[in-house]
Parts: structure tokens; sequence; C-alpha cells
């Protein structure tokens, strides 16, 4: 069956390639088509190969995907996004906490990652609290925009605070408190680690929990633990609090019980409204000893020129890393990072290609962006955003690939963050000729767009499109087959077992990714510049 495309985006292609070789409706779907299953599985097993390592930043792994991403986008014809380099220069700094430390609270010590993970953003060899007085503060937000603050009228100079993970919407469901279910910023672990810092705490802990962090224990264990990245800074972080970790909710509930408090009343009352209460003599104690390491990583970009406006480029965006090798581990030691985010880079790999196989460029450039160490805070799209190859006022549009759709074909496509911007609007058109409906984002309590890199290009101001998957099965034999798979592949996040599987259906993966494809094809083709809905928190500078 031929797909439909709009006439408006035809015949602006067809006038911006007048006066040379003309794009028409079959060359655009000649390229639609070019993406398949087959290239791009063997791209995600090249990635996700052992060989690689686990693509840690600053490691082996890194340099044979820079080495691999040079190869493939050189081959298509890709130019250097950086001057005459395919790599930016991201100056990273690795500190990893040594595993023999206990944290003590009210006379009992708590084991490394059965009870607690903790660390250091400071670079420094060793930093600790002692007898630091432990204050629960909530949620530990501070936002004056929801007439929120933990902290009003309080002093936490010297002392430990303790905190929900989420927001308070994510608990009342309750739509006119912050976003409802759907996490804000606010709800995020990075924000409430820098509040605390801002506030003059010496230490910060998180409660984890499942259902509000969105992910089990076991990801607090191996993405707090081993190496931490962060960026080579003159004040060496010192900043931020001098411990910050998590703790398992069992843990949290004993500390309370000790302070003569209920931790579940605790709970409730700091979602109704801004709450803190000092827990009682309950002081920690804890010595984070770090081994230090300075490195440089990068981000890799290529850019294959506009044929009409060449200054102008639509970016599409992925993280080449994940969380490498632990040789402490017993077993398989390798995070491959097969599905997060192999599936992400090598989806880049086929739709740059699909673009070249056109008559002729696109209007716009099309720029691919593989950045560093995301699983460490979104450092390299951090980095690319507070220095950008391409300034904000010259890029377009982004178009983020985290973690692609390896559940088989469905009927609608998810969206998050949706109602942000008229992406969503561009999107619906090209999901139409699919005959896919867009729907909404499929857990909004995850904070999911506060989550990938996309959010580095949101800050610039640039709207930023971050889809893929949905809900609805294209045929039964497909929802037999994503009841079992989406266990697997919830089981594996994070873990050693996220590696290539020969029994993936990629084929909801290549229909995202022709969508990706057609909805840059279309920015690029169009006169408007895509603009952020007025009721958005991001909007142009």
């Amino acid at each position: 069956m031929k797909r439909y495309f709009p006439m408006t985006v035809l015949a602006s292609a067809i006038l911006a390639g007048c006066a040379s070789t003309s794009i028409t409706s079959d060359d655009v779907e000649k390229a639609y088509q070019s993406i398949n299953s087959a290239q791009l599985a063997e791209h995600i097993k090249v990635l996700a190969s052992d060989e690689f390592g686990g693509r840690a930043p600053s490691s082996k792994g890194e340099e044979l995907t820079l080495a691999y991403l040079t190869e493939q986008f050189k081959a298509l014809g890709y130019q250097p996004g950086n001057g005459d380099s395919f790599l930016q220069e991201v100056p990273l700094v690795s500190l990893e906490a040594d595993p023999n430390m206990v944290l003590t609270i009210g006379g009992k010590d708590y084991e490394y990652k059965k009870d607690m993970v903790m660390g250091s953003s400071r670079i420094s060899a060793q930093q600790s609290i002692k007898d630091s007085e432990l204050v629960f503060v909530g949620y530990g937000v501070n936002a004056p925009e929801y007439n929120w603050n933990d902290y009003e009228g309080l002093d936490v100079e010297g002392k430990t605070v303790v905190m929900l993970v989420n927001d308070p919407g994510f608990a009342t469901k309750d739509p006119a408190l912050f976003t409802g279910d759907a996490m804000t910023y606010y709800g995020r672990w990075t924000y409430k680690y820098e509040e605390a810092s801002r506030q003059g705490a010496a230490g910060a802990i998180i409660i984890h929990e499942t259902a509000p962090a969105s992910y089990p224990w076991s990801v607090v264990e191996n993405s707090w633990s081993g190496e931490q990245f962060g960026f080579q800074k003159e004040n060496n972080n010192m900043d931020r609090v001098a411990v910050e970790g998590w703790v398992t909710t069992d843990v949290a509930k004993e500390l309370f019980t000790k302070a003569g408090l209920d931790f579940d009343t605790m709970k409730a009352n700091a979602a109704k409204g801004a709450y803190h209460v000092d827990m009682g003599d309950l002081t920690a104690s804890v010595t984070v000893n770090n081994t230090i390491k300075k490195s440089i990583s990068y981000n890799f970009i290529a850019t294959l020129p506009g044929s009409e406006k060449p200054d102008e480029h639509v970016i599409y965006s992925a993280h080449w890393d994940h969380l490498g090798t632990d040789k402490t581990r017993k077993g398989d030691q390798i995070y491959n990072g097969a599905h997060d985010n192999a599936t992400g880079t090598a989806g880049l790999i086929e739709v740059a290609e699909a673009f070249t196989s056109l008559p002729k460029h696109p209007s716009r450039s099309m720029t691919f962006l593989a950045v560093t160490a995301e699983e460490q805070g979104l450092l390299g799209s951090k980095y690319y955003a507070a220095n950008p190859v391409i300034p904000a006022k010259n890029t377009v549009a982004n178009i983020n690939m985290d973690s692609l759709n390896l559940l088989g074909k469905v009927k609608d496509i998810s969206v998050v963050g949706i109602g942000k911007s008229e992406m969503d609007t561009l999107l619906e058109t090209a999901a139409k000729a699919q005959d896919r409906t867009v729907s909404g984002d499929p857990k909004p309590s995850s904070g999911g767009y506060y989550r990938s890199d996309h959010f580095a290009f949101a800050n610039m101001g640039v709207p930023a499109m971050y889809a893929g998957g949905g809900s609805v099965a294209f045929d039964e034999e497909t929802a037999t087959y994503r009841k079992r798979m989406s266990l697997v592949l919830r089981g594996c996040y994070h873990q050693p077992c996220d590696r290539y599987r020969d029994e993936w259906d990629l084929s909801g993966a290549v229909q995202d990714l022709q969508l990706f494809y057609q909805v840059g094809f279309d920015i690029s083709e169009r006169e408007e510049w895509p603009k952020w809905n007025e009721s958005s928190e991001f909007q142009r500078k």
C-alpha cells in the first residue's frame, strides 16, 4: 500500500528542488522504505557486542563506538559536524567510591548496596558526614511557581536532609498539584541533590520507592555504584553536599520508627503541603573514599548539508553510552546496553542513511548527534547545550531516540511530554500515513521528558520531540509477544541481561524510525519552524 503524503510538504519539496533535481513523492517513499530491520539489527549487534564492553565513557568501548560511528557516517557521505572533526570534547571526571563503607544511623550500620548507596559529587579523595542531624524535608522541593517550599524557615547547614522521590503530584494524582501524575523536574533525583546543596545541607538522602522512582532498587545498586562521571570544574564541585545517596524503603521505615515517627503518616503529610520535621536525635555518619580520574570523552556529530538552507539544522540525537563493565560482579560483568541505547544509536545510522538515498539533500541540514554520559545525568547533552556546535538560533528542531520499540508493530505512537510543541502535530500527520494514532505519555509519573537528551535542547529553547512505541498491538500474535518480551525488557533495564536477542521483533522500531525520518524531512521542507505551545514551560530564548 502506498502511503499518503501531505500535499503541502510535497509541493514545498518540489518547489525547493525546481532549480535542479526535484524530490518526488516516490523519492521520499523509497528513502522511507530503505529503513529496515536487517540493517538495524546488524548495527545493534556491533554496538552491544561484548567487544564494546558496555560502552562506558572514556573506555576502550568508547573508542570502538566512535570509530564505528565515524566509519558509518563517512561511508554515507556525511561531513564532520564540528569543523573538520566528527567529535566534540567533553571533559569529564570519574569518581569511584570505595564500596567498603558503612552508613551509621541510630547506632546501626547499614550495608552498601544492600541497604544504601552513598557517594560524593565533590572532586575529592575523601568526603564525610559525622553525627549529622537528620531532617525529613518531604519532597525536598522549593518551587515558587507552585507556591511550595519544603525548606521554608529551615536552616539545614551541617544537617542531612532525607526526602521522598518524585513530587507531590504523583502521590495525590491531583491535576491541580504540580502537574498531577506527570512528574516535573522537581521530582528528579538530580534536582533534589542540587536543591539540598543550594540550601547548604551537609548530606542528602533520597528514599527509594519503586513506583514513584519508576525503577527497582537494583537500578540504584547498578547505576549509582562504580564510576560516576561529572564535569571537570574549577571549584571541584565543592558547592555540592558532601555526601549524597539513597536508602531502601525498609531502611527508611526503620529510621522513622527510631525517630518516633510513622513513615506512612509523614509521607501523607508531605503530599498535603510544604513540610519538614526533625527526625529526633538521629544522626548520620559515613565516609566516602573516592578514586578520581580525569578524562576526555566525546560527543559524535555529523552533518548532511542542506541544499537550500544549510545554516538551518534539524538535529537527531541519541546517547551512545551505557554502564560499561563491572569487574567486581560475579557472573556476567558486561552491561551491554543493547536496548538502552544501542538501539537508538543504530537508529541514528538508519535514519541518516535514508536521507542520503534522496536524489538531492533536504532543504535544511540534517545533523546527527550521538552524546556521551547520558547514564551519568545527561552530561553529554548538557555539555553540548552549554557549548553548542550549532547555535540555538540555527537549530530548527530536535528529534531524540532513546531505547527503541522492541515489542513489535503497534497502532499508536506514544509521545513523552505530549502537548509541549507543534512537533506533536507533525508527528500526527506522519503517523496517519501509517494508519497510526498519537497517544499520550505512557508513564507520565516517570518524568520521561526530563530524563533523556532532548531535555538539553528544550532548555536551549529548541522544540524537542521524544516519542516511540505504543500500547495497542498490531494483531493478536504481536500482543502475545509483547506480554512476554515486555517482562524481559523491564527486568533487564540497567542489568547485564540487556543484550541483543535474535527473538526481538524490530518491526515496531522500524515503524518509529520511518516516522522520525518523515517528521525530519517535513520540517526541512516547510517554511515555518516548529513552535512551542503557549502552555509549555519551554520557549525560544
